[in-house]
């Protein structure tokens, strides 16, 4: 047993039957979705009541979609001046990685500002928002999903953390 899976296991002890079985099943679900630190995320989510799984589904979406979007067959071919730029002899790599940068730029940008909550001190204009889980029924749990940009890079589900957009 890994050191990982001796904390692991030492903590589960301290938690009770319907504690221990969520966790398992909140584990179960973030080695699913490819979470590197599973046992951490579930941690968080139990003992400090943070919505590490929504926060992890969320940010692996934009990944799937926004981002990694631009590397599925025919995307590129989708956009004009993109098909003029392979045919002016652009390599479609280059023009996949430049979209896939750019769309994590657009990203960062969208999930930066939804976590500063609209700022009232540089708007000048007192209103704000939260980005927040809901439950199986739709209804706002009133946990926030903070920090969002602050994980963006992590949840690459290349596990690569965007280092291969900027080569």
């Amino acid at each position: 047993m890994n050191e990982v899976e001796v904390m692991w296991q030492s903590w589960l002890s301290g938690l009770t039957s319907s504690e221990r079985a969520a966790a398992e099943s909140l584990r179960t679900q973030f080695e699913a979705l490819g979470a590197a630190d599973a046992s951490d995320l579930v941690r968080s989510e139990i003992d400090g009541n943070q919505p590490e799984l929504a926060r992890f589904v969320l940010l692996r979406a934009l990944w799937r979609g926004a981002i990694d979007g631009w590397a599925t067959p025919g995307a590129l071919d989708q956009v004009a001046a993109a098909r003029r730029l392979l045919d002016a002899g652009a390599d479609r790599d280059d023009l996949v990685l430049m979209a896939r940068a750019i769309a994590y730029e657009a990203v960062f940008a969208v999930v930066d500002e939804l976590d500063c909550g609209g700022d009232v001190n540089v708007s000048g204009v007192d209103v704000g928002w939260a980005v927040m889980e809901s439950g199986e029924d739709g209804h706002p749990t009133g946990r926030v999903l903070s920090g969002l940009h602050e994980d963006l890079l992590a949840t690459d589900p290349s596990g690569r953390d965007g280092a291969d957009m900027w080569r």
